[in-house]
């Protein structure tokens, strides 16, 4: 038996190379699995632990039966600018006619909130006065506004 030693012989065949070796590319392809398996990992774990990082003392609150506080309601908001002007909203009003438009305003809600703004170069004694009427006209939730120091958060 005879073997023939053409071109191309000494045992190679296509594909590889010197030595036998096959000959390997890089591959070019990204494969995304191993990232998706961290991924989710990462996200059961914070799942899991979420929960446990809310802070503060445990309480058992009792229950009661009263109805939910009117926090669906858009307060009104009162403001006495520094040359003493009043406005409710954005309408200018008078000392005398506004506890009759805060009624008109509340649709005769006592329970109403009310926000009063006050310039800070205005007289103490002229807001004292404003939150007078405005709870000698029955409306029991008058609260003043405040902006808070730039820096800070408004719970300070």
């Amino acid at each position: 038996m005879a073997m023939s030693m053409g071109p191309g012989g000494g045992g190679r065949r296509g594909g590889r190379g010197l030595g036998g070796r096959p000959r390997h590319r890089p591959m070019s392809e990204i494969n995304v699995t191993p990232l998706v398996d961290v991924m989710l990992v990462l996200l059961i774990i914070f799942m899991v632990t979420a929960p446990l990082m809310t802070s503060g003392v445990n309480v058992d609150l009792p229950k009661t039966s009263a109805q939910q506080v009117n926090a669906d309601t858009k307060p009104i908001t009162v403001t006495i600018k520094a040359d003493g002007s009043l406005f409710m909203g954005d309408d200018a009003v008078t000392t005398d006619e506004l506890v009759a438009k805060l009624q008109e305003a509340a649709k005769n809600d006592p329970t109403h909130r009310i926000f009063v703004r006050g310039d800070q170069h205005i007289d103490y004694g002229r807001v004292m006065d404003v939150m007078g009427r405005i709870t000698s006209g029955g409306f029991t939730h008058v609260a003043l506004l405040a902006e808070a120091p730039a820096g800070q958060s408004p719970s300070h």
